[in-house]
Formats: C-alpha cells, structure tokens, sequence
C-alpha cells in the first residue's frame, strides 16, 4: 500500500500520539487538555500560524505553502464519549466514564501525521488551514466553528475530512457524490392526563394509551407519506411512564430519533409528526407538548471534490480498494456543516475487524493513521500543486 514514505517513517510517532489521547478522553467542548497536545505537537512541526479558543476548545491551524494559491480546510474532530472503556488495552482512558469509542483520537493522529509532513515538505501552493474540531458527538462544534468565521477568516475555499469505519477491509476508501449520511432530528413528546387507581380508568384519563396510540400510529408516517424510493428511519427509542402496577400515571413521554437526505423530506416529517400528537391528543383527551430538536443537517459531499478526493484515495490505496459510489448511511455528521458552508468531500477509511464504533469495546487501528495522513497529504499537493 503505497503510505507515503516520509509518513510511514512517522509511524511509531503517531502510534504514542493516538495512545496518549485515547488515556486522557474529554467531551463535547471541553476538549482543552485535547487541544494542548495538538498545539504543542503543533509548535514542534513549524506550523506558521495557530488560533486557540474557537467553539471554546477548538484550533486552527495555518501551514504556508510555496507560492500564492487558496486555502484548502482539514478537519478532524477531538471529542469522546461518556462510555465506560471496556478494551482492556494497556493505554485505556484513564477518565472514569469517558472513552474515544468512535476514533477522534484516531483522526486527530492522522491530520498531526499530515501536518507534519506537510511543514517538512511544503510541496504545494497556498495555504493549509487544519480544522481542530470539538463536539461532534455532541453539540454540534461544527456548526459552531462556522458561525464564529472559520470559513472566511482563514479564507478556506473547499475543505474535506475523513471518518474511520471498523469492518471495512483495512485501508479501503468510501465515499459518493451527493448526500452520504443523513440529517437527524430528535422528538420528545410530553403527554399530561389525569392520574389515579388503575382499578377506576373511567374517572381517569390515561397518558399511557395515548402514548402507545402515537407511538403507532408515528410508524406509518415512512409506508404512507413519504416516497417508497427516499429513505427515512423514524425509531422511537424511550417510552417513560408509571411507577406502580395499580396506579394511572399523570404524565408520560416518548421520544424519537427521525432521520432522512432530504430537506423537503426532513420538513415533512416534522410536519406530520406533530399533527399525529397534536390529533391524537385530542382524540384521547389528553395535552401534548412536543419538543422537536432540529439537529445536524445531512452530510452532502460536493460531486466534483468527492470525485477528486476518490481519484486521491485510489492514489494512496489502490483502484480495487476505493468505493467511490457506496451506499449511504443513516448515521450523521456535523461535518455537515462544513459542507453546506464550502464545497468538499467526507470519506470513510476501513480500519478492518474490531467492535463498532460507540462500543465499550471499541478502539482505533493504529496501523490506519499512516493511510489517512498519505491522503491528507496528497489531497493537498494535488489540489494545490506548486507553480
């Protein structure tokens, strides 16, 4: 696999990186410990320029190029998750609920390996901004980093990232033009009655039946209102209610995760969700309160850069082992943001068996970091080749 050599000779390197980083995990925008590590291996390249304290915890930094061009942005995320490490693996976190169960430890290697190439070698034209992100798992930093002006600060013309998938043969790229992970929004439906004996439901009025009527009533939204061809997952994953076998709560709730490609499909289903409670309210005779989180957009690559970064992954892996036109993924991404802000492209790199990603169990291949970092690398001197 042609790894670049200056990178493959990194490797040891950024093995003791991403190790160090799994042991001290942090969350959401707290990722300052994170983001001192990375400034300080930062410094020790040569980087030109850093800015700290974007979306609270959050850098960027700058790598000048040979000559005048534009900007090309790199993103990695930092954030944990609160999961209980259950690898068993001599550099577990040593923060108790806290683990990198989804690899940011992982990407932050691979986008350090780059830049460090990158300021050895400076084989391009203009700038590199490396976008160090916090709080994808939760928060939305993305959204963040763009609305404090990352974008136009640094005058970043297109930006790309890169996301691991265990379970994908080791070193093999997935990407498409188009949409390829979905938006997700969340509901939480609050539904008030009248509690009392659960021997005498007729001087009640019961929120659990209710609940349960919305509840089914919320899956034929997918059979019956939406277009068989467009894909949508609505799944309600609580029903909370009751604390006794003979007693008719006051109060129950549900909530669910709604996830769809498409904007007007995603404002359809927040439509009809709300009509369903609202209707179903009344005909139980029961008040709801619906809280809808509009949460991340879909992850939209734009087709001539997810072309482009396909036509780099082939460069770095191989023609057989670059997907170019895989299925997409109900899963979702705050790189979305990023996305609608300026054109560019998110890939996924297969780091081979292994538990899932979010699995207490779960930890990043660290024979994957030299890959990702050689396609960083060689996404930049391709875009921006020297004069």
């Amino acid at each position: 696999m042609p790894v670049l050599n200056r990178i493959a000779d990194y490797a040891a390197e950024m093995q003791g990186w991403r190790r160090h980083l799994h042991q001290h995990p942090e969350l959401e925008f707290q990722c300052q410990q994170t983001a001192a590590f990375i400034a300080d291996r930062l410094r020790e390249f040569g980087v030109d320029e850093i800015h700290e304290g974007i979306a609270t915890s959050g850098l960027v930094a700058i790598i000048k190029g040979q000559g005048d061009g534009p900007t090309i942005g790199l993103r990695a995320d930092m954030d944990a998750l609160p999961i209980i490490e259950a690898t068993g693996a001599p550099y577990a976190s040593t923060v108790p609920g806290k683990m990198h169960a989804c690899g940011h430890d992982g990407h932050v290697t691979m986008l350090l390996g780059a830049a460090k190439y990158l300021c050895e070698t400076r084989r391009f034209a203009g700038r590199v901004a490396l976008l160090f992100q916090p709080a994808e798992e939760d928060g939305g930093g993305g959204n963040v980093m763009v609305q404090e002006g990352v974008m136009d600060r640094f005058g970043i013309a297109q930006v790309f990232g890169i996301h691991n998938a265990p379970n994908v043969p080791f070193g093999h790229f997935q990407t498409t033009p188009g949409a390829l992970m979905a938006s997700v929004d969340t509901a939480y439906v609050h539904v008030t009655g009248k509690g009392g004996h659960g021997a005498t439901p007729h001087e009640c009025v019961d929120p659990v039946v209710a609940v349960v009527g919305m509840v089914a009533a919320i899956q034929t939204i997918i059979p019956r209102n939406v277009y068989a061809l467009d894909e949508v997952v609505i799944s309600v994953t609580q029903i909370h209610a009751g604390t006794a076998s003979n007693i008719i709560p006051e109060t129950a709730w549900f909530c669910a995760t709604i996830r769809c490609f498409s904007p007007e499909v995603r404002a359809l289903l927040k439509k009809r969700f709300h009509e369903i409670v609202a209707g179903h309210a009344t005909a139980y005779g029961v008040e709801a309160r619906v809280e809808y989180d509009w949460g991340y957009p879909a992850t939209v690559n734009h087709p001539e850069q997810a072309n482009f970064a396909a036509e780099v992954a082939r460069e770095v892996s191989g023609d057989a082992a670059v997907n170019a036109a895989s299925v997409r993924e109900m899963g979702s991404e705050d790189f979305s943001y990023m996305l609608e802000a300026r054109p560019g492209a998110y890939l996924f790199l297969g780091t081979g068996p292994g538990a899932g990603l979010h699995h207490p169990a779960y930890d990043f291949n660290d024979e994957a970091a030299p890959i990702g970092a050689s396609f960083f690398a060689r996404l930049v001197e391709r875009a921006q080749p020297m004069p």
